[in-house]
């Protein structure tokens, strides 16, 4: 039903700022939410932020609170990064969530994924 392209990572250094982009397209006909993913090399893919398609009021895990920020604009989902650090560098993703349209963190599987966006931090 929808579909969804990450876009905006790249190398960056530590300290760095990067914002990424999730494009989202198609339709549904129930609330759904944004959620961003990440996942490194060998490590379990990291649920970091979530927003809902009906609000503006993001959420964050631990990890990335006060450092990211996850936004709308149009009908883009925007995820800016800063203060980098190596620990960051992975493959992000975007997906939407109809089973948690509220990002109340209900267990779920996003139903449609994007393909991702490679972010890499080094000196």
């Amino acid at each position: 039903q929808l579909h969804l392209v990450e876009s905006g990572g790249g190398l960056v250094q530590p300290g760095g700022s990067l914002r990424l982009s999730c494009s989202v397209s198609g339709f549904t006909g129930n609330y759904y939410s944004i959620k961003w993913f990440r996942q490194a090399p060998g490590k379990e893919r990291e649920w970091i932020s979530c927003i809902s398609v009906s609000g503006d009021n993001g959420k964050y895990a631990d990890s990335v609170r006060g450092r990211f920020t996850i936004s709308k604009e149009a009908n883009t989902v925007i995820l800016q990064t800063t203060s980098l650090t190596p620990e960051d560098s992975g493959v992000y993703f975007c997906a939407s969530d109809e089973a948690d349209p509220w990002c109340s963190g209900e267990p779920s599987l996003p139903e449609n994924w994007g393909q991702g966006t490679q972010v890499t931090v080094s000196p």
